[in-house]
């Protein structure tokens, strides 16, 4: 089936797609390694040295950290998208990118199919594959490692047998996926829902236990629902993440526990680490209380429910996220102002919060004497308010209800 095609391999340098590498070779075909900086951290020189060593055609290299913050983040910035209410979505959110380079590379280079490492229990296969067939339906998806069936067991006796360098090892069987907006840990004794990870899994975040004892406060300035400035200076995205993720994740802020529902229908354990996310989504969603209305709020909240699960799922490039994104950024342009938080022992807390355009009026709140709220006007309007409570009353004869007939 691949016999002479040319495959552009999404390449991360892992274990799946290093594998891929090979076994697109042994089918015949001429694999094309496509590897994208998203912030990993890693050399992109290295990768690229490793995949020709395995056997790719040629190894594409494409730095696309800005574009990631700035179309992919920032817009999640501004729905609050944690999925299960906890997870930032990185993956999810670098997943679409991946697929739109994979079909760019795919043009360049005259391809007709792409490949990704996913296996047939993820997220990631669904998002591949929906993603091409959005913006490239003539493509041909190939998921070698989910088609092949391949244990990761049996993937590192593979590479093992091929002399393919892969970081995974039996002492060391994580699955770890990493960008500039978090960080992934899965697979070996994480897989038990009852095991603690121990500290090795963690790369990006102190343990809270050994996190200064002093705390350190962090003052985020926004401009209509993005960062734009840490501690008053002013900061590109992309590098207010990265120093706000070492700042917080010095004091073991950004980790995340949780069962997770995958698409696919299981249930997964999961662990993420994700400083610099949880810190701004928090300090987001704290300045939004002070400048959006009440029922923009409530309306909201089931947007971005909605808007997170259709990027979870997939569903990036469909009309009804591209529809919600346009109400997402008209409520973002009154929000704002500047969130102060206190990063201790793994929290980052609200401590203060203003904004130019606040709906909060302390003359109306206040206690005090001088207060301009008219509370002389509370009384007829708790008699309209209660109103149909009353009327039901009269008619229904209040709450003293007859019991239920009985069934016997």
């Amino acid at each position: 089936m691949l016999e002479g095609k040319k495959v552009v391999l999404a390449y991360s340098g892992g274990l799946d797609t290093s594998v891929c590498v090979k076994w697109l070779e042994q089918q015949g075909a001429t694999p094309y390694a496509l590897y994208l900086d998203l912030g990993q951290g890693e050399p992109a020189g290295d990768v690229k040295a490793k995949a020709l060593r395995i056997g790719a055609a040629d190894a594409l290299v494409r730095d696309a950290r800005t574009e990631f913050v700035e179309e992919y983040v920032a817009p999640a910035i501004k729905a609050n998208a944690l999925y299960g209410g906890k997870y930032p979505l990185f993956t999810a959110l670098g997943r679409p990118l991946i697929a739109k380079k994979l079909v760019e590379a795919a043009r360049e280079v005259g391809a007709t199919h792409i490949a990704h490492g996913s296996t047939g229990k993820g997220n990631d296969q669904v998002r591949f594959d929906v993603t091409t067939a959005s913006i490239a339906p003539d493509l041909t998806v190939v998921a070698p490692v989910r088609d092949w069936n391949m244990s990761r067991p049996e993937e590192m006796a593979y590479a093992e047998e091929h002399g393919i360098p892969v970081p995974t090892t039996k002492e060391s069987p994580y699955s770890v996926d990493q960008n500039l907006w978090g960080r992934s840990i899965e697979a070996g004794p994480l897989e038990d829902p009852d095991h603690e990870p121990t500290e090795d899994v963690f790369e990006l975040t102190a343990s809270p236990e050994d996190a200064p004892n002093e705390p350190r406060y962090v003052e985020l300035g926004f401009e209509e629902g993005l960062p734009t400035t840490l501690d008053g200076e002013e900061y590109a995205l992309v590098d207010l993440i990265a120093d706000l993720n070492t700042i917080a994740g010095a004091h073991g802020v950004g980790r995340i526990d949780m069962i997770e529902d995958r698409l696919v229908g299981i249930k997964s354990r999961e662990i993420y680490e994700a400083p610099a996310a949880l810190t701004i989504v928090t300090a987001h969603k704290e300045l939004e209380t002070l400048t959006l209305t009440k029922d923009v709020l409530r309306f909201k909240a089931a947007v971005e429910q909605r808007y997170t699960e259709l990027t979870y799922e997939g569903l990036w490039f469909t009309p009804l996220k591209s529809a919600l994104d346009a109400f997402i950024s008209e409520t973002q342009k009154t929000v704002t102002g500047t969130v102060r938080l206190k990063l201790y022992k793994g929290n980052a807390t609200v401590v203060g919060r203003t904004a130019p355009n606040a709906l909060y009026n302390k003359d109306l709140a206040t206690y005090d004497p001088n207060s301009t709220f008219d509370e002389a006007a509370a009384a007829g309007f708790i008699a309209l308010w209660g109103l149909p409570a009353r009327q039901w009353a009269s008619v229904n004869g209040g709450t003293e209800q007859s019991p239920l007939p009985s069934k016997h």
